[in-house]
């Protein structure tokens, strides 16, 4: 029974695994040079946690949308009822909140700040609200992602030096620039629900924004930690070819591997470059 419901709550979470579980972490562990090992399984699990509480208030919130076009999720699937999702969903919050406090204020604050924006995004209703708001609460609760995860990471679980504190700031300006990449794979969930995101209202200029906001930003990081040689070369041949997957490819299917792409490209670990150079 323990084994039935723990890949329940798995499979909450398995669609952004690779699109939150990953990326988060890895910015976290790459972001200090020097951290106790074991931090790295508290930083994975303070993530997935988190995570699973997003999810569930997501998946929750319009279980017909997930019936047409991710039926193995736990609520179609018929794992788990309404009823007792919705209670999850509010089980999960003092959870959450519980377990960061067993690290530290500041990490609580992290906690706190992300299920507000949580339910500032589902419950409230900005998931389907103009895509700029959209925008901006998803970077935010990004940024609430990254702080948390980087503050258990840390030595004492309570400061951020200013490399991290930038990167953090860099990555939020990035993600709030280039999230409607994101949208492309759901585009036809989206129609059917009414929701107006950026690639559906704007095709053409959600294309272009994520392409022109990968080389932008490739320039201006070069920039600012003053990365040259090879090492730009790379990122700008990874930021070129996720910039022309999302400028030629057409379907679905394409869009999904676009997406996983976008996420593992430069953009989500070149703010920590200068802790790598001065390793």
């Amino acid at each position: 029974m323990a084994v039935y419901h723990t890949y329940t709550l798995f499979l909450f979470t398995k669609s952004d695994i690779k699109t939150t579980l990953i990326p988060v972490t890895i910015l976290a562990i790459a972001g200090s040079p020097s951290y106790p090992s074991f931090h790295a399984l508290e930083t994975l699990f303070w993530v997935w946690l988190h995570l699973l509480q997003f999810d569930v208030s997501n998946q929750t919130l319009d279980p017909e949308e997930d019936k047409k076009n991710k039926k193995d999720r736990p609520l179609p699937s018929g794992r788990l009822s309404h009823r007792a999702g919705v209670r999850l969903r509010w089980i999960l919050v003092p959870i959450c909140w519980g377990y960061s406090y067993f690290y530290s204020y500041q990490v609580l604050w992290a906690s706190i700040a992300l299920v507000a924006l949580t339910a500032i995004y589902d419950e409230l209703g900005f998931h389907s609200k103009h895509y700029i708001l959209r925008n901006l609460v998803n970077a935010l609760g990004f940024a609430a992602f990254e702080t948390g995860s980087a503050l258990v990471k840390s030595c004492d679980r309570m400061h951020l030096d200013s490399v991290e504190i930038n990167s953090i700031t860099l990555s939020t300006c990035i993600f709030f620039t280039t999230i409607q990449a994101q949208d492309f794979k759901d585009v036809n969930g989206d129609a059917s629900v009414g929701r107006k995101t950026l690639p559906i209202t704007h095709p053409f200029a959600a294309r272009v924004s994520v392409a022109m906001g990968m080389f932008g930003w490739c320039c201006v990081l070069a920039w600012i930690w003053e990365v040259e040689g090879s090492l730009l070369l790379y990122f700008c041949a990874i930021s070129g070819y996720v910039a022309y997957r999302f400028l030629h490819f057409r379907t679905i299917e394409e869009h999904q591997i676009s997406f996983y792409w976008y996420n593992v490209s430069f953009i989500n670990v070149q703010p920590f470059i200068p802790h790598w150079l001065t390793a």
